[in-house]
């Protein structure tokens, strides 16, 4: 079993890393640690920037300039591979000694294509290098990696806290459903303290698919406590993040078409953004 998890040179690696080890010490499992340089480091630098040169000047430049790229390019090989020796310590530090380091060129999700076939979960940043945390930014990776996984994601948080107690954001939908079935046959939740929690009008319908999901958990030795809070989702769920202490948010991801949450935007968005906690996420 192994546990695949992107780190980069945000200070977000560092959480990567330690709720990376948490995982793979509850599950018994190795630890893959991925960075993945993209084009921006790797690329070629563009021609047109020698401009209306003459001809002998602009091809000594060019040439200058496909050195500088050469440069770059292995400088961010170099920084890479520092960023992999730091981030196995790291897992190494938290008690996990089964982690490797793989530097990937290409696309994030491409290499999410490719490895995810054999790893249990992946575990990335809320934010990269690139977000504006001014604005809250999420990771411009982190909602491609999102949609594209066919495993869980656990997107970590800024800082690692250990984690006791486990919310169900839970609306009775596939995705709640897959999250509820996964969940009563992993380790990873064995012995924590899990709640339900339904947002919108308390009637039969929603007690019936709340008592479901319990009977699932129950099946897999999950004892776990529900209730239906009258609300928006996105408020109710982020007030009883706050006040009852919530450790992990565990939640079905992007519920609704990708076109109609760019324009409404969407629940997993909102949670992301607004939580302080790490969110795991099934689709």
């Amino acid at each position: 079993m192994k546990i695949a998890a992107f780190i980069d040179g945000s200070i977000y690696s560092q959480s990567v890393c330690e709720h990376s080890a948490w995982i793979a010490g509850r599950l018994g499992a190795s630890v893959e640690l991925l960075h993945v340089l993209g084009r921006r480091e790797t690329g070629s630098a563009p021609s047109d920037l020698s401009g209306n040169i003459a001809l002998g000047a602009r091809t000594a430049l060019l040439k200058e300039l496909s050195e500088l790229d050469e440069q770059r390019a292995r400088l961010a090989q170099k920084r890479g591979r520092a960023i992999l020796e730091d981030g196995e310590a790291a897992v190494r530090a938290a008690g996990i000694e089964a982690v490797t380091g793989r530097l990937r060129h290409g696309d994030v999700v491409d290499t999410v294509a490719e490895i995810e076939g054999d790893a249990e979960l992946l575990v990335i940043g809320k934010r990269g290098e690139a977000a504006d945390f001014a604005r809250l930014h999420l990771g411009s990776n982190l909602e491609r990696v999102v949609r594209s996984s066919h495993k869980p994601v656990f997107v970590a948080a800024r800082a690692f806290k250990p984690i006791e107690k486990v919310l169900v954001a839970y609306d009775g939908g596939p995705s709640s459903m897959k999250a509820v079935d996964a969940m009563s046959r992993s380790l990873l939740f064995a012995g924590l303290s899990v709640e339900l929690l339904m947002a919108g009008t308390d009637n039969s319908e929603a007690r019936n698919r709340l008592a479901d999901a319990e009977a699932v958990l129950r099946g897999g030795g999950i004892k776990a406590e529900s209730a239906i809070v009258p609300g928006q989702a996105e408020t109710v769920i982020a007030e009883h993040v706050e006040a009852a202490g919530i450790g992990l948010l565990v939640m079905g991801a992007y519920g609704h078409s990708r076109i109609r949450s760019l324009i409404i935007g969407s629940t997993t968005t909102e949670m992301l953004r607004s939580c302080k906690i790490p969110v795991m996420l099934y689709r």
